[in-house]
């Protein structure tokens, strides 16, 4: 799939100014900076995944104030470093604990708390700005909490997930249920929006997902056993060359082939490559089907509006020019949101080709995925950057968030760590309602390839 002549001078422009900002913040950035390794975490409860942590407290092995004040002290420990809790509840949490501990002492068995309750006593962290990503995944990468619930609109539970080394699933869309956020999706965006798990260990996913979705979660068919050698997998390596994004990392490709070369050699399965042309333009189907309308005729919500609270209009240009020299209130990726909503609107007709070639591409993708297919697909195309470099390369997002719009089940596979010690990952991306096919995936490639990476191990 090589591009024009045109589209090759565009991604050169793109890419030399890219450079360029990436240089201006590495002169701005020089100087000494102190060491912010995070240390291992010392305590053995942290180590314990959900699912056998909330057994261990059902056989009153442990007691729930215990495994708060472990969670409590390695906050404590490790947030003066990663400054992602901005929000404690410690003593409230203490309080809950004991009512735990006390419920707990009076249940007459273990059978029906594992029904009823089967996350009883297990701490968990959610993001205050629920629609932002980043914390969380710092938050568990780091052993101050065990699961986190997140939300996904072009990839805020997966990247911050592969960025720091975890697990994450953006569940089929529709599942779970979105209420409760802010801001909370309207028009065709509440087909976009999921919630879904954040998890240090693979087997919490599918316990969370099924407490996430409620009624829903039959939709999933989680009980059914998956044989990972009747599973079809598909490999693409890359988009195809979106002038708008960055070329995938080498060490990312080669995370992804030794996956492919696994999967080949202990399976015993035929991994097929696949090329799907319409993936080049991710980013340009996802901008475009956000801003459509919906089955209604409803236009979505403008960004813009969210920025003013229904008050005093946003006008992102100007935004940005405040921002760059820090007078705005707003974040970056806001205010490029709220920028590409006011250009896609200055085309309405190349928009609606974009939204036929969307839904012209969830199509193919339903039907090459089938019941059984799992496409292997790199979770971002560059390793975790450094602090205000995503500036530089605002569109990288379109790895995952060209599945929002296509509704599909994908799970974020973390793969080891780069030569740099940095995490390496994979997206892995089922039909609708095959979730129970990336979840049993993501279990195997954790015995495969080790999972989440103790911190204080590199």
């Amino acid at each position: 799939m090589a591009l024009s002549r045109a589209e090759r001078c565009v991604a050169r422009l793109l890419r030399l100014l890219s450079r360029a900002c990436l240089a201006l913040l590495a002169l701005v950035a020089r100087g000494p900076a102190p060491p912010r390794a995070v240390p291992p975490p010392g305590h053995p409860l942290l180590l314990l995944p959900a699912r056998r942590l909330a057994a261990r407290l059902r056989a009153r092995q442990v007691t729930c104030v215990e495994v708060v004040e472990a969670y409590v002290e390695r906050i404590r420990e490790v947030n003066p470093l990663i400054n992602a809790v901005v929000k404690d509840r410690f003593e409230e949490a203490l309080q809950e604990a004991r009512q735990v501990d006390q419920l707990l002492s009076e249940s007459p068995g273990n059978d029906c708390l594992e029904e009823k309750f089967p996350l009883l006593g297990v701490p968990i962290t959610v993001k205050e700005a629920f629609s932002l990503h980043g914390g969380e995944g710092c938050v568990l990468a780091a052993a101050c909490s065990v699961t986190g619930v997140g939300s996904d609109i072009g990839g805020s539970i997966r990247m911050p997930a592969f960025f720091n080394g975890i697990f994450g699933h953006k569940p089929t869309t529709g599942v779970v249920p979105n209420d409760g956020q802010f801001p909370n999706a309207q028009g065709v965006r509440t087909s976009f929006l999921c919630t879904g798990p954040m998890c240090r260990y693979a087997e919490d996913l599918e316990l969370m997902l099924r407490v996430m979705a409620g009624p829903s979660v039959d939709k999933l068919r989680l009980n059914e056993k998956v044989s990972l050698e009747k599973i079809r997998f598909l490999c693409m390596d890359h988009d195809g060359g979106s002038v708008f994004v960055w070329p995938v990392d080498k060490e990312i490709l080669q995370a992804q082939k030794k996956v492919v070369e696994h999967l080949e050699s202990e399976l015993g399965v035929q991994v097929q490559h696949v090329a799907i042309h319409k993936m080049k333009y991710s980013f340009q189907i996802w901008s475009a089907m956000m801003s459509s309308k919906d089955s209604d005729g409803q236009e979505a919500q403008l960004f813009t509006d969210l920025l003013g609270d229904h008050g005093k209009p946003v006008w992102p240009l100007w935004e940005l020019v405040k921002w760059l020299v820090g007078m705005s209130s707003h974040t970056l990726p806001a205010i490029a949101l709220g920028l590409t909503e006011k250009v896609m609107k200055l085309n309405p007709g190349g928009n609606a080709k974009l939204v036929s070639m969307g839904k012209s591409l969830q199509e193919e993708m339903e039907a090459l995925l089938g019941p059984d297919g799992v496409l292997l697909y790199p979770s971002h195309p560059t390793i975790a950057p450094k602090h205000n470099s995503p500036i530089c390369m605002p569109f990288n997002f379109a790895y995952t968030a060209i599945f929002n719009v296509l509704g599909l089940p994908v799970t974020q596979c973390p793969l080891g760590l780069s030569s740099e010690g940095l995490p390496l990952g994979i997206q892995l991306v089922a039909a609708p309602y095959n979730d129970h096919l990336t979840l049993a995936v993501a279990r195997y490639l954790e015995e495969a390839f080790g999972g989440w990476v103790l911190p204080g191990k590199v």
